[in-house]
């Protein structure tokens, strides 16, 4: 495995004191990994001086021409903060990184329901769907101290925490397996303002494809999932920027709508 010269604890320690301090990152904070394996370092350095619990993983999309470069068309960072969607008509805070990088994503979230096989390192689609139990809706909040992470491409991100700061979980989609709803027209809006529109079936396998990309690379990486986590498929309408303040909404067919408000982060308590 290729390492930066600044090792992975250190260029981890320097994300996670940022975090902490809801500060911001003018730059990377250390050597630029040169592979995705040695991002992914980075990260398993992070989740373990992190000290929280896991509740999922989100996939993004690495698009071309890096998907060559890297020979991966997918990432994948830990889901520390998980929120329901309220049903009451009041708008969960999600709080973002106001001196680096915040966004809204309108994903379906598959809810793992049994552990891959132990030694299983290659699924079908049918299998990885076999091992989810539940499909919802709902928002992803990308945020980092690192404003550029997005520009600086998928090894940034993956260094990162995937550039997740939280899920909100909308409600279930009833029958989902015969649903169609990777076929949905899903709409992001900034409030209230349309800003991108898309559908799953747009990605590659569609949103069980970004399930299976994740079962193989945790068994390579020898991570366990564990039923109850949640899978964030991938921003269905896009990444979008929003700011302290904004209202973020994703609708998705005809039948589901949800929002937040993003907020700044504030410093953890010393």
């Amino acid at each position: 495995m290729d390492l930066p010269t600044d090792d992975s604890a250190t260029i981890a320690g320097r994300f996670l004191a940022a975090r902490r301090s809801a500060g911001g990152l003018a730059a990377y904070p250390g050597d630029f990994p040169e592979t995705l394996d040695a991002a992914y370092a980075v990260q398993d350095a992070a989740i373990a001086a992190w000290r929280k619990p896991v509740l999922g993983w989100k996939v993004g999309r690495i698009n071309s021409p890096l998907d060559a470069r890297y020979g991966a068309d997918r990432l994948a960072g830990p889901i520390f903060a998980l929120t329901p969607g309220r049903s009451d008509g009041c708008i969960p805070d999600m709080p973002v990184f106001a001196e680096g990088f915040a966004a809204g994503e309108a994903e379906f979230l598959l809810r793992i329901g049994r552990a891959p096989p132990v030694g299983q390192n290659r699924f079908t689609l049918d299998e990885a769907a076999d091992l989810i139990d539940a499909v919802h809706v709902g928002i992803e909040i990308a945020s980092s101290p690192l404003g550029a992470i997005n520009d600086l491409g998928p090894v940034a991100v993956i260094s990162d925490f995937g550039n997740n700061n939280g899920l909100v979980v909308g409600p279930a989609v009833a029958d989902w397996r015969s649903s169609g709803f990777e076929q949905w027209p899903v709409t992001t809006l900034i409030d209230g303002a349309p800003v991108g529109t898309g559908r799953a079936s747009g990605f590659p396998d569609g949103a069980i494809g970004a399930a299976r990309f994740l079962f193989e690379l945790m068994a390579r990486r020898g991570i366990a999932l564990a039923p109850g986590q949640w899978i964030s498929s991938g921003a269905v309408s896009g990444v979008h920027r929003a700011a302290p303040g904004e209202r973020v909404e994703a609708r998705f067919g005809d039948g589901f709508s949800l929002a937040c408000t993003v907020i700044e982060a504030r410093p953890e308590p010393a």
